[in-house]
């Protein structure tokens, strides 16, 4: 018992049950998930599909997260949180495990890995809203900047150790197995938030309904020039970042740098660098917040041009490192911009509509990966997909707002002194979840 007492010493006081449950099954889910998202990619190309199929097999994961996020949200807001995250890991949990099962069976048609990943996006639509909510409820206002920014970094190393990880099993064992393990992950996460107290939380009186609220929040976004703008800007970035990695990524990966394992080095790269920007941010706050995470967005062109030459895999690993930093300040910027602009009262809704925008050209973008490569070559598709980056990045710069918008030094009065729950438009890379490794929401956690 003595030798215990100084280990649970070092939990800070305000890292109470919920918190620590919450970190423990992030740090799970990530772990198998980042290592998931490149298998579900190899398990295409082994079966003897094409960039094409790998596109349809992203886009099959994306698609429900647009079309049901905003109902995730709003089921998020009429039942309890954790009920929500633990059936959503259910979901994932069954969805993966027979994914698993096709892809050790030896013979998965694209049609089965397709709806298998939708059902993985439907259960990311639903569980995002409700662990968002869940995390920031665990602390108070005085804590809530350095719990959020260890849990963070917590989902940050899981990334790190899932994608490098996942790689190395893939190129050992084969995808099947990767996906066998972030089955069994999401299993051990849901179990643990089985057990979040939510006694604390109290009943939430029912609104003037799901359209009224939508539509205050519509407005909120489309009368700040800064916030639509960024949000458009994002709409386009995710898109193109998100063609790159999930499908030319794998492909150029294959066929140049010696498959699964390079790869998984460099997005654990990104993922170093994510955790190196937050480590960067709790430090540097810069007055001018917005322009400075808007100019951070250029080196996300950087990884399109890379994989376009392609270069070694070492310049590689440089260039996604240093587009992992970019981000990850961009989104600390672009969650600072938001706690100290947007009403508390409409930040939720704001925030639906960040993640919508951010999203909704994903499914698109990676379904249309596969003939743009067919049409124009590799390369091109992958100077476009750079290019584009850098052109809607330039067109944010012109908006006065975004270059102007200073950070407040002084309290505002009614608001609370935390952080800003995490944008989608950030995420990400969250993606990022996410979704695939790109910066779709930097703060959010895979479910």
């Amino acid at each position: 018992m003595t030798s215990r007492t100084p280990l649970l010493r070092r939990r800070p006081e305000w890292a109470g049950r919920n918190y620590s449950l919450l970190t423990a099954a992030a740090i799970v889910t990530n772990l198998g998930t980042h290592g998931a998202l490149i298998a579900a990619a190899f398990a295409v190309l082994e079966s003897g599909g094409d960039g094409g199929d790998v596109g349809l097999v992203a886009a099959a994961r994306t698609l429900p997260l647009v079309l049901f996020l905003l109902i995730g949200g709003a089921i998020a807001d009429r039942l309890p949180r954790h009920r929500v995250m633990v059936a959503a890991n259910a979901l994932n949990c069954v969805s993966h495990a027979a994914f698993a099962a096709l892809v050790l069976a030896g013979d998965p048609q694209l049609w089965q890995m397709m709806l298998l990943t939708a059902l993985c996006g439907t259960g990311q639509a639903f569980f995002n809203p409700a662990a968002e909510g869940m995390l920031m409820s665990t602390v108070d206002g005085e804590h809530a900047g350095r719990a959020f920014a260890l849990f963070r970094m917590a989902m940050h190393g899981a990334g790190i150790g899932g994608a490098a990880l996942g790689g190395a099993m893939i190129a050992a064992v084969g995808p099947g197995w990767v996906l066998a393990v972030d089955a069994a992950a999401f299993a051990v996460a849901g179990a643990l938030r089985a057990f979040l107290d939510v006694g604390h939380i109290p009943e939430r009186a029912p609104g003037d309904g799901l359209l009224a609220d939508l539509r205050d929040g519509w407005r909120e976004v489309t009368g700040r020039p800064w916030l639509w703008s960024i949000v458009a800007q994002f709409s386009v970035v995710v898109a193109v970042v998100g063609a790159a990695d999930a499908v030319y990524g794998p492909l150029v990966a294959e066929e140049s740098l010696g498959g699964a394992r390079p790869w998984g080095l460099a997005l654990a790269a990104f993922g170093a660098g994510t955790l190196g920007g937050a480590l960067l941010m709790m430090r540097w706050k810069p007055r001018r917040m917005l322009l400075v995470g808007t100019l951070c967005v250029f080196p996300l062109a950087l990884p399109s041009a890379a994989l376009a030459v392609p270069v070694q895999i070492g310049a590689l690993i440089v260039v996604m490192f240093v587009s992992g930093v970019a981000i990850e300040v961009f989104g600390v910027a672009w969650m600072t911009a938001l706690h100290q602009e947007i009403p508390e009262e409409k930040l939720s809704r704001v925030c639906a509509y960040d993640w919508f925008g951010s999203t909704a050209m994903l499914p698109l973008s990676t379904a249309l990966a596969g003939p743009a490569e067919s049409f124009f070559g590799r390369e091109t598709a992958l100077w476009g997909c750079a290019v584009l980056i850098v052109l809607v990045t330039a067109l944010v710069l012109l908006v006065p707002d975004v270059r102007n918008l200073t950070r407040r030094t002084k309290h505002v009065a009614g608001r609370d002194s935390g952080p800003a729950p995490a944008a989608g438009a950030a995420t990400e890379l969250h993606t990022r979840e996410t979704i695939c490794p790109v910066p779709a929401a930097p703060g959010a956690e895979d479910s």
